[in-house]
């Protein structure tokens, strides 16, 4: 699954890599962000927001974010992220809920996903965006 035309979920743990100037993930962020395709999800506010560190301005952070295409966790992505996770589950993997939705946002809108966590791998129907 190459590079693809459709928007980007940008995960938090690509998030990560962006701010501690990972050079490769910098890049492909900043070309994401710069050809209007970076979507950002109320999951992934609250965990960057959770790790600022003390003494560090969230204004800046919260500036970015906030130009970003914001995708609603609505009703039918609960529905979707429950069916996700219980299928997972008897499966024998369990996944944190906050993934849960991220990936269900994702398939519900059409979305590629840009994340280091492998365990996204794992979710069936889910289009991980690759470098």
């Amino acid at each position: 699954m190459g590079k693809e035309v459709k928007n980007v979920l940008i995960d938090t743990s690509a998030w990560v890599e962006f701010f501690r100037n990972n050079p490769e993930t910098a890049d492909t962020v900043t070309k994401i962000i710069e050809d209007g395709r970076a979507c950002i999800c109320g999951v992934i506010y609250f965990e960057l927001l959770q790790g600022i560190r003390t003494g560090e301005d969230p204004g800046r952070l919260i500036d970015l974010l906030t130009a970003l295409d914001f995708m609603e966790i609505t009703a039918e992505i609960w529905i979707k992220a429950g069916s996700i996770s219980a299928a997972l589950r008897k499966q024998g993997t369990t996944l944190p809920m906050s993934d849960l939705l991220i990936a269900a946002t994702a398939i519900e809108r059409g979305l590629s996903v840009l994340t280091y966590d492998e365990h996204f791998s794992s979710i069936p129907g889910l289009n991980l965006y690759r470098q």
